[in-house]
């Protein structure tokens, strides 16, 4: 049973399909993983037992009753616990939604259901998708497995966690600003940030609507272009969704070459507060993107200096809007309705308990800058600069097949070192930011430790817009070529727990 869980997801799928372990087998090891471990690691908020077993048990007989299952049948998924899930609780890391119970599922947990994935459970994450370390949960931190005394990123650290240390091979998270690649970097697992439409909003608790990205999380490059081909594709519930064919990732993965691609490095990407060690793997990732054959050139995107300031207006704003719905009327917490007082009272003493710091620091940014006499100055000038960063990425576009950067500018920082400067935790999306901005596709991968800590790098990979399958073909060529020099995926150096 230990073994199982070292296992990638396509090679558990590959020996689910032949019949040499059953999805159950498959899932009870991981839940003995989980049991193990998460006390350390707190990378669950729910893992609900009993539903998982009995989805590996439909999975089971719906094989030998000679059904055709999909690639993924039977592999076990941590599901970010910001999508919601019928009769399994949904928190958004929010004590607001402490013990709701949705009644219907995102869009994104049908898809995984009927390809027959199976939910282990729902993971840990900064409340509301706001932060990067996933010290914002109302539930407490999770920790890092290379070190736990370090963040694991965030939004989605609970996620990113449980890859790392082996409790599932598969993961879901979501990306505003970063919250899928920044976690996969600093816990060296492999993050996606689809193109902006790409995936299902559905049923996916809005943190800033123009922003927000569901993707796929995982520990190879494969086993996330699988995931990303369940979970993609137009949905008529999503208005923003794309009505366009998905790009063909998993082919992209599986053949995976950067032979004839001419590749360009941000500029703006490197400098002050970058960490030596990070600039020094991400330097020797660009020197092998040139031995495996890519051209490799310089590209400048002025924009995108000013991209982190433009973010922290138009995502506080928007979720100042989204996070208006949580009144205390209808769902979730409610606080004081003792029969004395007004709807009012009781909407601010629940919104009071019920909200963190973090997320009400940005309602009042947000509401600020949307509010009468500041709009233009602040709303309207951060929508300008995103239209800037745009234009820039179509300019670096039209001459490049895709852009690479460090994930992260540092590796993963102790757990409270950032907790009173919000400035600080905010630069540690300063290069996956402009992607959310533009709308783009993006992937981390692991390209090595730093030296000074020996604590995982990620490389960036940004790709246009619907152009998702470039990631899948650069990430697999670098890749392979890792772990042809490592000897071994560098996952598998992490502590054991």
């Amino acid at each position: 049973m230990a073994d199982l869980i070292r296992l990638t997801a396509a090679e558990l799928a590959a020996e689910i399909a032949a019949g040499s372990v059953s999805s159950v087998e498959v899932t009870e090891a991981h839940l003995a993983r989980v049991e193990a471990v998460d006390e350390k690691v707190h990378a669950f908020l729910h893992v609900d037992r009993e539903g998982a077993l009995a989805q590996a048990r439909a999975v089971d007989e719906r094989r030998a009753a000679g059904e055709r299952l999909g690639p993924l049948a039977g592999v076990p998924l941590a599901l970010k616990d910001i999508f919601t899930t019928e009769g399994v609780p949904t928190t958004v890391g929010s004590k607001i939604l402490q013990g709701w119970i949705p009644p219907y599922d995102a869009t994104v947990t049908r898809r995984l259901k009927e390809a027959g994935v199976v939910i282990l459970g729902k993971t840990n994450m900064d409340e509301f998708a706001m932060g990067s370390s996933t010290e914002n949960s109302a539930f407490g931190p999770t920790g890092n497995p290379w070190d736990l005394t370090r963040v694991p990123g965030g939004s989605g650290g609970g996620s990113a966690a449980s890859l790392a240390s082996f409790q599932a091979p598969l993961a879901i998270g979501t990306d505003t600003g970063g919250s899928i690649r920044q976690p996969a970097a600093v816990t060296g697992t492999v993050g996606v940030k689809p193109t902006y439409g790409g995936v299902s909003r559905y049923g996916m608790v809005a943190f800033s609507s123009s922003l927000d990205q569901g993707g796929p999380c995982a520990r190879t490059v494969l086993d996330a272009a699988l995931l990303h081909e369940v979970i993609a594709g137009h949905d008529p519930l999503d208005s923003t969704s794309i009505d366009a064919p998905v790009p063909d990732v998993v082919e992209a993965a599986r053949n995976g070459s950067v032979a004839g691609l001419r590749i360009g490095v941000v500029r703006e990407f490197r400098g002050e507060g970058y960490q030596a060690g990070v600039l020094q793997r991400f330097d020797e990732s660009v020197a092998l993107l040139r031995e495996l054959g890519a051209e490799v050139v310089e590209v400048s995107c002025p924009s995108f200096d000013l991209a982190l300031a433009a973010y922290y207006l138009i995502a506080p704003s928007e979720c100042s809007s989204n996070l208006a719905r949580f009144d205390a009327m209808r769902y979730g917490l409610r606080i004081g309705d003792d029969g004395t007082r007004s709807a009012e009272e009781v909407t601010s003493l629940t919104r009071e308990a019920g909200f963190g710091p973090e997320v009400k620091r940005r309602v009042m940014l947000g509401t600020y800058a949307l509010s009468s006499g500041y709009y233009d100055a602040y709303y309207g000038s951060a929508q300008k600069v995103r239209t800037l960063v745009a234009r820039d990425f179509e300019r670096a576009f039209a001459d490049v097949h895709v852009l690479v950067s460090p994930t992260t500018p540092t590796t993963a920082f102790p757990i409270g070192e950032r907790a009173d400067d919000p400035m600080a935790m905010y630069r540690a999306d300063l290069c996956t930011i402009p992607v959310n901005l533009a709308g783009n596709a993006a992937m981390s991968l692991p390209c090595g430790l730093a030296p000074e800590d020996g604590l995982p790098v990620g490389l960036q990979i940004i790709a246009p817009a619907m152009a998702d399958d470039r990631l899948y073909r650069v990430g697999a060529a670098v890749e392979a070529a890792f772990q042809a020099r490592w000897g071994h995926p560098i996952i598998e150096e992490v502590p054991a727990l």
